[in-house]
């Protein structure tokens, strides 16, 4: 999913996070991403209190889309890559991709 904390520059391109530094415009796997358009805000929590329930819906929904995209391991591996701390990314939450970290350090 493409990160909240992205803006756009002055000349109307959009920015990235990317390894901890601002980048001016998008990788070519988020320009294919199915999470892009409407259904983008299923992939991070709403800003404001959100009941465990609603959360496990937000959630499923946000993963049945990233199961049905072509960039998924892209995503995922971009968002293990930065540490990205909220949200869906490659069809697992943060906690999910915390744990394919640790797997991956031991």
């Amino acid at each position: 999913m493409l990160s909240q904390g992205g803006s756009k520059l002055a000349s109307g391109v959009p920015s990235t996070h990317f390894g901890g530094h601002m980048r001016q415009g998008l990788d070519t796997w988020q320009v294919k991403a199915a999470c892009r358009g409407p259904q983008a805000s299923a992939f991070f929590p709403p800003s404001h209190a959100e009941r465990k329930e609603e959360k496990a819906a937000r959630e499923l929904r946000a993963k049945e889309i990233c199961h049905q995209c072509h960039v998924r391991g892209d995503c995922l591996e971009y968002a293990i890559r930065i540490r990205e701390p909220h949200g869906i990314w490659g069809g697992l939450n943060e906690v999910e991709r915390k744990l394919v970290l640790d797997r991956r350090a031991s």
